[in-house]
């Protein structure tokens, strides 16, 4: 069993799309008299690290040495995600794009629920993400594990350079997916869609054995070790070249699902390289999932939650 002192010396590297999450907290007691819609009147706002930058946090709060590579915009945004990075103890570097603006989420919150979501967002441009890629390469001797997060905001454009140029190195390379072509995840580690990313991709199962049939063959057609398919309610899947592995839903109260896949893949990525097996790792990372989604928002898990 990999204890608390294992997790403490294993050093990840992550890189995707980072953005700032913004909560608008408040309450609602009228209807807006220009508009059928409520009227929020905000109490207090939060702030918290979003997207690859919350994979980051939940490393780093697990007790993990965490870095973090992305690109972001040079406006207020970004400084704030480099502070909230600076508190959670997480290095790295955000390369500066001044054409970029930074990735932000806003979310307003009335009675305990999310009534609305702005986002604000454009792609980065082809100088800083061939910076970033030097700068990956150059970081590869420092950590024992490689996490990508792509949130398909364009912060992974080299995503095959940097998968060939990590396992050249000899590390692990966890990917969690977005869009329709797997094409270019091909050689990685492992990936972790969710059931509803992997059916864009592998189409409709009709039962338990053609999904294992479909994830064995996507398995197989990217040079994967492995594929965990994360099911909500229905638990995790793990498929190996050695068959299937399966974690049942802890039973708990969903109160928002919101970044449980950043603690899924953080907690995996831990374990895996605090010198865990596949399935020991899987089942951790099912135990973090499932405290999470009773969390407001993207949120963490804690050592004294994962460990006796």
């Amino acid at each position: 069993m990999i204890g608390r002192e294992a997790v403490k010396r294993a050093k990840l590297l992550v890189v995707g799309d980072v953005m700032l999450d913004r909560y608008w907290f408040g309450d609602v007691d009228r209807i807006s008299p220009e508009a059928p819609v409520p009227v929020v009147k905000v109490a207090r706002t939060e702030e918290r690290l979003g997207g690859a930058a919350n994979v980051a946090r939940n490393i780093a709060a697990i007790g993990a040495g965490a870095s973090l590579l992305s690109v972001v915009g040079e406006d207020e945004a970004a400084g704030r995600i480099q502070e909230l990075l600076t508190a959670d103890g997480i290095g790295g570097q955000l390369h500066r794009d001044p054409a970029l603006a930074t990735t932000v989420k806003l979310r307003v919150i009335g009675r305990q629920q999310q009534l609305l979501r702005i986002d604000f967002e454009t792609e980065p441009g082809h100088q800083a993400l061939m910076s970033k890629l030097a700068d990956f390469e150059a970081r590869l001797k420092e950590v024992d594990l490689v996490i990508l997060s792509d949130y398909g905001k364009g912060g992974l454009k080299h995503i095959e350079r940097m998968i060939g140029a990590a396992r050249a190195a000899g590390k692990s390379v966890l990917v969690d997916p977005k869009g329709d072509d797997y094409s270019r995840y091909k050689g990685a580690t492992l990936l972790t869609p969710n059931k509803s990313e992997f059916r864009e991709v592998a189409g409709r199962w009709k039962s338990e054995d053609d999904l294992t049939v479909r994830a064995q063959t996507l398995r197989s057609e990217l040079s994967l070790d492995a594929l965990l398919i994360t099911r909500s309610e229905e638990g995790m899947t793990l498929y190996r070249e050695d068959g299937r592995f399966h974690v049942p839903a802890v039973a708990r109260e969903v109160y928002d699902v919101s970044g449980a896949g950043d603690t899924v893949i953080a907690i995996l990525g831990v374990m895996l390289a605090a010198g865990a097996s596949f399935p020991e790792a899987v089942g951790l990372a099912n135990q973090a999932g499932g405290i999470v989604v009773g969390k407001l928002g993207t949120a963490v898990v804690h050592p004294e939650e994962l460990f006796p």
